[in-house]
């Protein structure tokens, strides 16, 4: 009862604090770390507030291929519904991205693009663009003439690639104006400095009229370069850069106080990237490649530019402050929640100790059933411990009482006989403890126990058996135990021919084969034991009115109970005397031949008899007629046909010719040949007494070839010629 109180409150707890259930975690990897990507960064955020259930994962590389490769990795393994990548160089990065869209993962490449198309969709301005529009602006500003320096971006990044392409595009229409070097950066305001500097150690006398920083920062860096050099204020070349952001020392306010001529805005809307991941996942239509839109900043429009972004920001601010407020709200509501939930608490308690009363019972009741399984479990111990006794008591008490018959022992000198009757009778002493200690230790069992899994064993190879062979009774013996087998044998072959199998398997192919008078089968075997195998011969057509004795060791009421519904007709325990299962045997077999004489009348008389006074008929009669009525349908349906072979007739029924022949001889003691004369016969004489037909028109209609055929058949089956039974 404690414990469940307990789980209650934590499961309220926690169903209070996790009221925000995240719907879509989208990982986002950058690049790098600068302003520009803190403003997209915060977009990015500020954005997912207006979808429900967002959580955001970012990374950060800091220019390194290395790192930006683990990161994507780890981003995937953690679980991420969507990925947003800005890859740091155009080919290394490439794998990673291609590793997460094949994953199933959808990915967005934003500002940056790399070699490989394995992405979900695009977002970026378009470089290429910039580069050439701040070419076409420079040459402008320069009228046509002077010395140009390029500050490249990070080596084999899309940006620096798109914007260079650009800008050399812009100039090649300007032959007066000279690109006197072209420095490899990375983006940031230290590395440009460095190369700018040493750069100009070297070639001081060289001017330099303007410097294109592939970003803001790598224009400031060039400018705080060359003043570290000695050049003054009033001798500074021109700088311009690319970037544009708003804020303290943004492009825009450099622009705006005459520190860089002229910038580009890059746009960052990160509003607009969380939007189209959103719509991705949400399933919705979208755009693969979208570019965004970008100005030129100079200082005709920074005053302005600079006033709207402050506004921007502003709004922004706002924004999160309100964002803010919203979750303070929340946090006020999930308080009442969890005061909502304490109230009901108290109720729920009661019902709590209802369900403790409950679970108690059930309790209980688990232990009743346990109780029974361990009583099942004894019971199967049991059970196999009485197979492994009782079989090789069968094998010496049965063997002994038939020794006690020969002319050997009888005449046996007294000391012999002495030892052999201490042997017998102490092997009956033996029988009598063994069964007295089953049946106490399982007397408190009344349920039958599912038979235990056995080893499989290969079915023995038996000789295929003629129709010929059949006026000697055919017995099946199935038992996995060889000397059991054996030990039948000198029983039975004298009088009846034998075929054996090593277990149910082996035993039902060979018994749908070879369709035998009886079969004699164990109950516990490997592959299909004896009650299965009892089963599926009585409700096999070819098979099921073969009679079954199941011969084993289980000697519990229960477990006969199982042999008799399984469909056995005789159940033998072991150890068991061979008089015994003779006279068994005998019995079944004359059963069958009443049941056969009835049969073969009812053939004749066209309809059943119940022969109460025989045991089992009632249930063969069901059985069996709905099978004799088959085959007389099929019989009728063809019956001018005079080409029908037992072959036709089996495969109406799905029976093999030897099937057939087998199962028709035992129920009728006829052959099918013979009973199909027979119901030729019938409709013949039908048709003499009821209609104008000629001898010849109704032999033919029967299938008969010719019509002195019928007429011998006809004399032979009723005793009289079809033109005296006319006349």
């Amino acid at each position: 009862m404690r414990h469940l109180v307990i789980s209650f409150f934590l499961t309220t707890l926690l169903c209070a604090c996790n009221s925000q259930h995240t719907r879509y975690v989208i990982g986002v990897s950058q690049c790098s770390e600068d302003i520009w990507r803190d403003k997209q960064n915060a977009e990015l955020q500020m954005g997912s507030y207006f979808y429900e259930g967002i959580e955001l994962k970012f990374a950060t590389a800091y220019d390194s291929d290395e790192r930006q490769i683990q990161q994507i990795d780890s981003l995937l393994s953690t679980g991420i519904d969507l990925l947003i990548v800005a890859p740091n160089q155009v080919a290394t990065i490439s794998p990673a991205i291609d590793r997460a869209f094949e994953s199933g993962i959808p990915v967005i490449v934003f500002e940056r693009k790399t070699n490989s198309k394995k992405y979900t969709a695009f977002m970026g301005a378009d470089n290429y663009e910039m580069g050439r529009q701040m070419g076409a602006y420079i040459a402008t500003r320069l009228q046509g003439h002077g010395n140009v320096m390029e500050v490249m971006g990070l080596k084999g990044s899309s940006p620096a690639i798109d914007r260079h392409k650009g800008f050399i595009e812009a100039l090649s229409h300007y032959p007066d104006i000279n690109i006197i070097a072209t420095l490899q950066g990375d983006w940031t305001e230290q590395t440009s400095y460095s190369i700018v500097k040493e750069w100009y150690s070297h070639h001081k006398t060289v001017p330099v009229d303007l410097v294109f920083g592939m970003n803001d920062r790598s224009a400031i860096g060039a400018r705080k370069a060359l003043l570290d050099e000695g050049v003054t204020k009033e001798s500074l070349p021109l700088f311009c850069g690319i970037d544009g952001l708003p804020g303290k020392d943004g492009g825009i306010q450099l622009v705006r106080d005459s520190i860089l001529e002229a910038s580009y805005i890059y746009p960052t809307h990160g509003d607009r990237l969380i939007q189209l991941a959103v719509d991705i996942l949400d399933g919705k239509p979208f755009e693969k490649e979208t570019l965004l839109m970008s100005a030129l900043v100079t200082h005709d429009n920074a005053n302005v530019l600079l006033m709207q972004s402050e506004e921007v920001m502003r709004q922004t601010a706002y924004l999160e402050q309100l964002h803010e407020q919203a979750d303070s709200y929340l946090q006020k509501l999930d308080a009442q929640r969890m005061t909502t939930w304490l109230s009901v608490g108290m109720i729920v308690l009661l019902l709590l100790l209802l369900i403790s009363i409950y679970y108690y019972f059930l309790q209980k009741t688990r232990l009743s059933q346990e109780r029974t399984r361990m009583e099942h479990e004894k019971l199967d111990f049991y059970t196999q411990v009485s197979h492994e006794l009782r079989t090789p008591l069968t094998l010496i008490e049965g063997p002994l009482a038939q020794l006690a018959d020969t002319k050997d022992i009888r005449e046996a000198s007294p000391e012999a006989s002495g030892m052999f009757n201490i042997v017998r009778r102490n092997t009956q002493q033996l029988t009598i403890l063994i069964n007295k200690m089953l049946d106490v230790s399982t007397s408190s069992n009344t349920q039958s126990i599912p038979e235990p899994a056995a080893d499989t064993s290969l079915p023995l190879q038996q000789p295929t058996v003629s129709e010929s062979d059949y006026t000697k009774g055919l017995l099946l013996i199935v038992d996995d135990n060889d000397d059991i087998r054996t030990y039948l044998r000198t029983i039975l072959e004298k009088r009846y021919q034998l075929i054996e199998a090593a277990n149910g398997q082996a035993g039902l192919e060979m018994a749908c084969k070879e369709v035998p008078d009886l079969i004699i089968s164990d109950v516990m075997m490997p592959v299909m034991n004896g009650l299965e195998f009892c089963q599926r011969v009585k409700s096999d057509v070819a098979t099921s009115h073969v009679p079954v004795i199941l011969l084993t060791a289980r000697a519990l009421s229960q477990h006969q109970v199982e042999g008799y519904e399984s469909g056995a007709d005789a159940y033998i325990t072991k150890p068991f005397q061979p008089e015994v299962l003779m006279a068994r045997v005998d019995n079944l077999l004359r059963q069958r031949q009443k049941l056969r004489k009835l049969w073969s009348g009812t053939t004749h008389q066209e309809a059943p008899t119940k022969p109460e006074s025989i045991e089992g008929s009632n249930t063969l009669n069901v059985r069996e007629e709905a099978f004799i009525q088959r085959f007389r349908e099929v019989v009728t349906k063809q019956m001018s046909n005079s080409d029908l072979s037992v072959e036709d007739i089996g495969s109406e029924l799905n029976l093999s010719r030897v099937q057939l022949y087998r199962k028709i001889k035992a129920l009728t003691g006829q052959s099918p040949v013979e009973l199909t004369r027979h119901i030729r016969l019938k409709r013949g004489r039908d048709l003499l007494e009821t209609t104008d037909m000629t001898i010849s028109e109704i032999a033919y209609k029967v299938g008969f070839t010719a019509p002195s055929y019928f007429t011998k058949c006809f004399k032979d089956e009723f005793g009289i010629l079809p033109g005296e039974l006319r006349n």
